[in-house]
């Protein structure tokens, strides 16, 4: 084959390989929750 053969080839084997990856996952930290305000009564 041709050098021009076996670099198109080549280039879909990279291609192919680069497309059947798993892509990471990407972890996202929640923010914390805040706590709501107690009424205590009007004299505290």
């Amino acid at each position: 084959m041709s050098k021009s053969v076996k670099l198109t080839i080549a280039f879909g084997l990279v291609a192919f390989a680069a497309a059947c990856a798993q892509p990471e996952p990407v972890y996202v930290e929640p923010e914390p929750v805040s706590v709501e305000p107690v009424y205590t009564g009007k004299y505290k």
